[in-house]
């Protein structure tokens, strides 16, 4: 008499474990589609070294941040952007560069570090924008529309991370185009893929339903009027 209600417990524990189990791929299903769908309106708003001399000419250049060691080496992520970025500067595509990236610690600063890399290739000093609040990429688009004023420009980062870029900042309101940055294989590169089917229907959710708002402050024209 005592082991049947054991028994029922078990069943419905599987159950349930299966019920869960069915709804997470469902949930991954529906993620995966959206980010796929997002991906391919954006499909004709990518540029290669290639078609570097047909990029539209822009103002800015924005120059998403990313990692860098504790040595102080940029990660080739980082480098990369920058490398295409400088190209786009060179080749005449664009009049400056805004390096966003994540400075909320004091031994933490990437902007610093962009520019450090970007000076050293001989970049006028004067044509580089520093944002030093650009935690993510919702952030960046956001602070180049309300604080540096930009309305339009070419975004510079890599083939997995563009979509995401492009929903976000044409989703706040910019005209943006997108330069992919990859220039190196990269060893985490499916997992790079893997991760940004949240984080782009979560940049979606951002723009479309939360609005939050970033670190703000006063507003700082990159050409003031």
């Amino acid at each position: 008499m005592g082991i049947k209600p054991k028994v029922t417990v078990l069943r419905t524990s599987k159950t349930s474990k299966r019920l869960l189990f069915a709804m997470f791929i469902l949930i991954l299903i529906g993620a995966g589609f959206t980010a796929w769908t997002l991906t391919a309106r954006y499909q004709d708003s990518l540029y290669t070294t290639a078609k570097l001399s047909s990029i539209p000419e822009h103002s800015v250049a924005i120059v998403f941040g990313a990692g860098y060691w504790s040595s102080g080496a940029l990660s080739d992520v980082l480098r990369d952007r920058l490398d295409a970025a400088i190209e786009l500067y060179r080749a005449g595509r664009v009049r400056k560069l805004l390096l966003s990236g994540d400075n909320r610690v004091e031994d933490y600063n990437e902007p610093a570090k962009m520019q450090e890399y970007t000076l050293a290739q001989g970049l006028p000093e004067e044509d580089l924008v520093l944002d030093y609040a650009g935690r993510r990429t919702y952030d960046t688009c956001y602070r180049a529309r309300d604080i540096f004023m930009i309305s339009e420009a070419i975004l510079v980062t890599q083939r997995y991370h563009l979509p995401r870029a492009l929903v976000t900042c044409n989703g706040l309101g910019l005209d943006t185009v997108g330069y992919i940055a990859d220039r190196t294989p990269y060893v985490h590169i499916r997992w790079y893929w893997v991760r940004e089917i949240p984080a782009l229907w979560r940049a979606w959710w951002d723009v479309m339903i939360a609005h939050p708002t970033p670190v703000l402050g006063d507003p700082l024209p990159i050409f003031p009027q």
